[in-house]
């Protein structure tokens, strides 16, 4: 399989998934209190949104990877 090939199905996945997720969610815990035994921790929500512009984008790179390739055959 060429490297064009291998590229555009790369970006295709990518532009598929950054259209299905729409973003990345992830937690954090911190420690608030820590007296002896007793511990109380917080817990924090982060998010990174994805534009759904860049999926498109990544999708559009893709296709044009696939369509370079099939042209130099």
């Amino acid at each position: 399989m060429k490297l064009t090939n291998l590229f555009a199905i790369l970006l295709l996945l990518l532009g598929a998934i950054i259209l299905s997720y729409h973003g990345l969610t992830y937690t954090t815990h911190d420690k608030t209190l820590d007296i002896g035994p007793i511990q109380v921790t917080t817990e924090h929500s982060h998010a990174i949104p994805f534009a759904p512009a860049t999926g498109v984008i990544f999708l559009f790179g893709g296709v044009m990877f696939m369509v370079m390739s099939l042209r130099k055959k």
